[in-house]
């Protein structure tokens, strides 16, 4: 099979491109500057997903089968200081893709972000509820998922990832390099953090992986899936765990320009949907968390 994998050199991107050509599929990935990692048996074509005729000519000449379409901007903070760069690529640039894939299987990668603000009594969260983002970033995940709904692409809804290879923009990958740099002297203690009392429901990218091919081969067109355990946890508590992986116990303080405008309390996934289609989660945060220690040194 031939897939082409928008954003292949991202977090997601590389796991995913790494399966499919264990598998024996013809790989094709889009980057946009220097791979940051290698990408070994994938052809890549750099691209900027907002050039909607360079989009066309990318599907054109490796003529997929599939498309993933995960190149985007992911940062929930950031947001809110780039809030044009986010709608252009987000948004136009997700419209680009989706009028290039035409009659092509798309699969398009969300966010948890879009439900917003939802009573505890009201999770987990179901697909069927309505939308309602709180964030520049949220808002242009859920404008995106109507223009791949309208074309029969199919929606997975992550809610928080973690593993080896995630950007330090985000929270753990953030503390795991703190870490090390505190256990190495390369830096003084305290640990700098956002806010700590935010639940998440984690689960390990190679499950968002295995997720992503579970729709792309039985899921239902212009359908809605979420991707998460149905537990959620505090930062606090996944930050403890992230240390006693580490065999480290710091100080902490809270860093207020980690600290975004506004934070969705809790998040936790109702998954029922995508494990009817056979998926479910194999892997364990605290493996999870030893693969994210070790890909930082630690």
């Amino acid at each position: 099979m031939r897939v082409l994998i928008t954003g292949v050199s991202g977090f997601v991107g590389r796991h995913l491109a790494k399966r499919l050509v264990e598998r024996g599929d013809a790989v094709f990935g889009t980057i946009l500057g220097e791979a940051p990692v290698s990408l070994a048996g994938v052809d890549t074509v750099e691209l900027d997903v907002r050039d909607a005729p360079a989009v066309a000519r990318v599907v054109e000449r490796t003529a997929p089968d599939i498309v993933f379409h995960l190149a985007g901007l992911t940062h929930v903070g950031k947001s809110w200081e780039q809030m044009a760069e986010y709608y252009q690529v987000n948004v136009e640039g997700t419209a680009h893709v989706v009028a290039a894939a035409a009659d092509r299987r798309l699969v398009f990668t969300s966010s948890a972000e879009v439900y917003g603000r939802v009573p505890e009594s009201e999770q987990p969260i179901e697909e069927a509820r309505g939308v309602a983002p709180r964030s520049p970033y949220a808002i242009t995940k859920a404008a995106a998922e109507l223009l791949v709904a309208a074309a029969g692409g199919r929606i997975l809804r992550f809610f928080n990832l973690v593993g080896p290879g995630q950007s330090e923009q985000f929270a753990l990958p953030s503390f795991a390099r703190q870490l090390r740099d505190i256990s190495e002297g390369e830096s003084a203690s305290p640990l700098e953090v956002g806010n700590l009392a935010a639940r998440r429901d984690f689960c390990h990218v190679s499950d968002a992986v295995a997720g992503l091919l579970c729709i792309a081969e039985r899921g239902e067109d212009g359908a809605v899936y979420n991707l998460g355990s149905g537990e959620a946890i505090s930062i606090r508590q996944a930050l403890d765990l992230l240390m006693d992986v580490a065999g480290i116990r710091v100080e902490v303080a809270v860093d207020p320009a980690r600290l975004r405008p506004v934070d969705v309390p809790l998040l936790r996934a109702n998954a029922d949907r995508l494990r009817g289609l056979g998926w479910s989660p194999r892997r364990e945060l605290r493996q999870a968390m030893a693969e994210l220690w070790a890909s930082v040194g630690g």
